[in-house]
């Protein structure tokens, strides 16, 4: 699948422009903060949802404007898809998908795909589990609307969890009425850490063979799901929720479960976000991400849309190429400050009039 065409109206820096797109490479061309990375999260808005860069909708809105719209036309393999997206200041967010409504973003899920690498995934590696667990829950999102409702289920009941635990100063009031959220949180984290555990065991060989490839063969990575428990899932966090009341009592949230679970990555069986180098924590997230693109593959039927932003100038020559090389089988929009005239790819240069 590729994107043909992308439409915005006052959408970040943009009034009003239109961009096309070859299903080959393409290359967004400008000087710093002009813009090019804002039609890459623009194709991913339309894609998922949201941004990737905020969580207030009314941030991508042009400051000076009430409202902001995108239109993305994708052309995949069986059909076309339009998806327009509409929202304003006042929260309000309405999205078609071939000129129909939806309500929920969820039916948006599996309509397109999309994966996005830049210098800041650093963080994917280098940060906190929350970075991690992100990019576990968009990817597995992005190929099974059921696993994008479950965790929105399951955030629910942990903050009616946590709400209950805040409720009273007595922890034998809170004990009348646990055992619902308990049961309801453990089930659905269950579901949950199955399809988390099948995605890195999808994800893991596809990520050896692109980190190889990217370092010569000097390299080689690991991914461990490190959980909270393993077989058993429900019944074991019924248990820890029941021995851990007291200390969730006097924290105030949920200590155990999926939303506690995170991603260990090793490079030739050393730790790579304690002992790695920031150019080796760099190749891993790109290795993570370019793995992603078999798994869509596998998943839906073709490649995603690769976006890559401003990668080039943290990559040597050689690594260009091998990139450009690995990623010649999916769409692929790079952005950059300038580029190699013996590249062949579509270009696209951002113009004045169009901010």
């Amino acid at each position: 699948m590729y994107i043909e065409n992308i439409t915005l109206k006052n959408y970040r820096s943009y009034k009003e422009a239109s961009f096309k797109f070859s299903p080959n490479l393409n290359i967004i061309i400008g000087k710093n903060a002009q813009g090019k990375t804002n039609i890459l999260e623009a194709i991913f808005y339309a894609i998922i949802g949201k941004s990737f860069r905020t969580s207030k909708d009314k941030e991508v809105i042009n400051w000076n404007c009430q409202n902001a719209f995108i239109k993305a036309k994708f052309k995949k393999k069986y059909r076309d898809v339009i998806i327009e997206i509409f929202f304003d200041n006042n929260h309000k967010k309405s999205i078609k998908i071939d000129g129909i409504s939806i309500k929920k973003i969820g039916e948006l899920m599996e309509n397109a795909n999309a994966v996005f690498f830049s210098p800041d995934e650093l963080k994917l590696v280098k940060e906190s589990p929350d970075e991690r667990r992100k990019f576990i829950n968009i990817d597995i999102s992005q190929t099974n609307k059921r696993y994008f409702y479950l965790i929105g289920r399951y955030e629910k009941v942990l903050a009616n969890r946590n709400k209950l635990l805040k409720s009273s100063k007595d922890i034998n009031v809170i004990k009348e009425t646990i055992d619902i959220w308990d049961r309801a949180l453990s089930d659905l984290a269950e579901k949950i850490y199955i399809e988390r555990k099948k995605f890195i065991t999808e994800l893991s060989p596809y990520a050896k063979l692109a980190h190889k490839y990217i370092t010569n063969n000097s390299e080689d990575i690991e991914i461990k799901y490190v959980s909270s428990f393993d077989e058993d899932y429900s019944k074991k966090m019924i248990k820890a929720l029941q021995k851990n009341l007291e200390k969730d009592f006097k924290l105030g949230f949920t200590s155990v479960g999926v939303h506690r679970d995170d991603l260990d990555i090793f490079l030739n069986g050393v730790e790579v976000k304690n002992y790695g180098s920031q150019g080796q924590q760099r190749t891993v997230a790109l290795s993570l991400k370019l793995a992603e693109l078999e798994i869509i593959k596998n998943r839906m039927g073709e490649y995603p849309i690769l976006l890559l932003d401003d990668v080039f100038s943290e990559l040597d020559q050689d690594r260009r190429k091998k990139l450009l090389k690995f990623t010649s089988k999916t769409q692929t929009i790079i952005t950059c400050t300038d580029f190699e005239d013996n590249i062949s790819a579509n270009k696209i240069y951002i113009k004045k009039e169009q901010l």
